[in-house]
């Protein structure tokens, strides 16, 4: 068994209820557990502005996929809850990224770990360091030390 960290991302139809029925589908992967997900936060876009905040949050899975076989799983729910990939930042159903992978490294093709610009995404950083605020994240440092930094004016929690 692997701890994995996913971010989970949506900004349509009805957000909120995408990431509740996301932790769901998470829990039912093959040899995976959800032992802790973060609060659900309200956040403005990145990138491509012209589209409605996000829904954001962060998920810990205990899991015997490995990291590509996780990846490859993310994807899977992704396109049975309608995800289009249209153009970079786009508006979206369902946004689900591997983040960590134990302290797995990897560079290839189709996946990089640690995720390479989560340190920057206050969306990401704010729900991972209330869940985990003494992970490391790759040669940044601990998630409550890099989320100290960023700007979070724009990551609101809901109650």
């Amino acid at each position: 068994m692997s701890l994995a960290y996913v971010a989970l991302g949506s900004n349509l139809e009805q957000p909120a209820e995408q990431i509740r029925a996301a932790l769901a589908a998470l829990a039912n992967l093959a040899g995976t557990t959800v032992l802790a997900h973060s609060s659900l936060y309200l956040t403005t876009p990145v990138g491509y502005l012209d589209q409605p905040d996000f829904i954001n949050a962060v998920a810990l899975l205990d899991t015997e996929l490995t990291p590509h076989q996780l990846l490859d799983a993310l994807m899977q729910i992704e396109a049975g809850f309608g995800r289009e990939r249209s153009f970079r930042n786009a508006p979206r159903v369902l946004d689900l990224d591997v983040l960590l992978y134990q302290d797995t490294v990897l560079d290839d093709p189709r996946l990089l770990l640690p995720h390479p610009r989560m340190h920057l995404r206050a969306f990401v950083m704010v729900p991972l360091a209330e869940i985990a605020p003494e992970q490391q994240v790759g040669a940044h440092g601990p998630a409550a030390a890099i989320t100290a930094k960023l700007d979070c004016s724009g990551v609101h929690k809901l109650v």
